[in-house]
């Protein structure tokens, strides 16, 4: 956790980020800056689908895109669409800690016993699901997971700025990662 920059005042916002969409994220949601107005998104946030993690943010500030590790992979087209239609010039990834995608592999049974409990599927059926589409979506460390997501966004967009971002679910707040 030491990659982990903490946002509790403005000047604590990376300078690649100040007076940017991202700066005004951290500013939204870690220092209860008003909210504006906005008419259209400035910004599109790609996070992880875990319900516990709700942003402080305005209406109509962002495209949102949940998915399971905020891993983006699958979703290029929706990323593409918010750039190119929607205009955004910026990419806040937010990954967090606790992250049900880590060590995936060890939630095989959990996943299989809740498809035939919840879904009516057998077994087998959901055993296969799991080991058709565990590898694809396992993320490993979290940190290092983003780091490498928006490295890859970043040569697949060169001319968007993207920022790696962590979500602590204990106290609810942004942090900025430490990029190597």
């Amino acid at each position: 956790m030491e990659r982990l920059a903490l946002v509790n005042k403005k000047a604590d916002i990376f300078l690649k980020y100040q007076q940017t969409p991202i700066g005004d994220l951290l500013e939204f949601h870690n220092l209860g800056k008003e909210f504006d107005s906005y008419s259209s998104a400035k910004l599109l946030i790609g996070m992880c689908m875990d319900h516990r993690k709700r942003l402080q943010i305005p209406d109509n500030f962002a495209y949102i895109i949940r998915t399971g590790g905020a891993n983006l992979r699958y979703s290029e087209f929706k990323v593409s669409y918010a750039i190119g239609v929607g205009g955004i010039k910026a990419i806040a990834l937010i990954g967090h800690n606790q992250c049900g995608m880590v060590n995936l592999i060890s939630r095989k049974e959990e996943f299989v016993e809740g498809l035939v409990k919840n879904a009516g599927w057998s077994e087998k059926m959901a055993e296969q699901h799991f080991l058709s589409y565990a590898p694809m979506f396992e993320i490993g460390n979290e940190i290092d997971f983003l780091v490498s997501e928006v490295k890859r966004l970043r040569e697949q967009y060169p001319e968007i700025l993207i920022a790696p971002l962590f979500y602590k679910v204990e106290d609810n707040l942004l942090y900025q990662i430490k990029e190597d």
